[in-house]
């Protein structure tokens, strides 16, 4: 049976938020959790010890626990926290950047790539397992097509390495060195003010349509629809993917993982969890199309 991952928290949430939630995720039936600022380095409620300490209680509960890095390292100080990630033995790390791979493999601790690596091919997941890759995320504007390609090229290679899925929630898509939020607010980035905090789920970008194309979060633009492959699963079980990973928000997010948990072992839902959002429904990159786009047909 395919395990189920909460990836890190994207957005800004106080400490007590964090906390709570992760309370509360202790009892979900998720295996795998990740930890960490994968965003802003400015968002510091949370200082790494916070994060270790945190990652200690939800093993002992019986979880799995991955440390996540940054998408975007900046500056020396960005690298300081990446390599205190980096400098412990244990737990796995998420590597989400070119650096964090060379920190995690010069330290020789356990990592995995992220969504946001550009792994495209099975000669680097090759090179990468011989540094001590132990899995890996597909990218999330890659699809179906893409994962069978890349989970049958490593087994011809003979090399064994779990796959991940980003299944829900709003899409990571890009990363810049300025702060869209604090632009908003006519705020320089060093000085925002933490006004991520006043939107724990991003801000909303539409069209002169009034679409929604985007989610701004700070330094990062996510898909302004919310990716749902709860009804694909059987059919990623069935290429051999190892992990679902559902992206954590601050409402019903229970609900969502209780869903996509029946669906994993093969029981027909309440619903769908989509009919606790208001967001529309997305699902092109899976079948190869835009990525905005929601097709009604699953691949049989």
């Amino acid at each position: 049976m395919m395990k189920l991952s909460l990836g890190p928290i994207l957005w800004f949430w106080s400490k007590q938020t964090v906390f709570d939630f992760y309370g509360k995720a202790a009892e979900w039936p998720v295996d795998t959790i990740y930890l960490g600022e994968a965003v802003c380095a400015r968002r510091r409620e949370l200082k790494p010890d916070d994060w270790l300490d945190l990652a200690r209680d939800l093993k002992a509960c019986g979880k799995e626990v991955v440390l996540s890095t940054q998408a975007l390292i900046e500056s020396e100080a960005d690298l300081r926290r990446l390599w205190r990630i980096c400098d412990q033995n244990e737990f796995m790390v998420e590597a989400n950047d070119q650096s964090a791979l060379q920190v995690a493999i010069s330290n020789d601790v356990p990592f995995i790539t992220g969504p946001s690596m550009n792994v495209y091919n099975v000669a680097t997941l090759k090179v990468l397992a011989k540094q001590g890759l132990q899995g890996w995320n597909l990218p999330v504007e890659l699809g179906r097509e893409a994962l069978g390609q890349l989970i049958d090229g490593l087994k011809q290679e003979g090399v064994e390495l779990p796959s991940e899925v980003f299944s829900w929630g709003f899409l990571p898509l890009a990363w810049s060195s300025r702060c869209f939020t604090a632009r908003h607010y006519n705020l320089p980035k060093d000085n925002c003010e933490f006004r991520c905090l006043q939107h724990p789920d991003g801000m909303e970008l539409r069209s002169r349509e009034s679409r929604e194309l985007f989610r701004l979060n700070g330094i990062s633009t996510l898909s302004g629809s919310r990716y749902d492959l709860m009804r694909e699963l059987p059919d990623m079980e069935r290429m051999g993917v190892s992990t679902v990973r559902l992206s954590p928000e601050l409402q019903g997010m229970d609900e969502v993982v209780r869903r996509y948990d029946q669906v994993r072992r093969g029981e027909t839902p309440d619903s769908d969890p989509l009919q606790l959002v208001e967001a529309p429904p997305c699902n092109g990159y899976w079948y190869g199309k835009p990525g905005m786009d929601q097709v009604a047909e699953s691949v049989g």
